[in-house]
C-alpha cells in the first residue's frame, strides 16, 4: 500500500559539491539550490505527458546553435 501524496515533502540533495532542497507537492516537484528561493519547476502533467522531455531536448539544441 502506498501513502497518498497530499503535503509537500522536502529532502536534501548533494550533487558534485552543491547542496540542493528537493520538494515534492501534489503539484509536482522543485529542486532549488540550497540557501536560494528559486529554482527548476515541473508539473507532474509536465512529466507524464512528456513535455519535461521535449523541454529539455529544446533547450540542449538551442545551447548546442549558441555555441556554434
Amino acid at each position: 500500500m502506498t501513502t497518498p501524496l497530499d503535503r509537500p515533502i522536502k529532502r536534501e540533495l548533494e550533487l558534485d559539491g552543491t547542496r540542493y532542497t528537493l520538494t515534492i507537492s501534489p503539484e509536482g516537484i522543485k529542486v532549488t539550490e540550497k540557501g536560494k528561493r528559486k529554482g527548476q519547476e515541473l508539473t507532474w502533467r509536465d512529466i507524464i505527458s512528456g513535455d519535461a522531455a521535449l523541454r529539455r531536448d529544446l533547450s540542449l539544441s538551442v545551447g548546442a546553435l549558441a555555441a556554434e
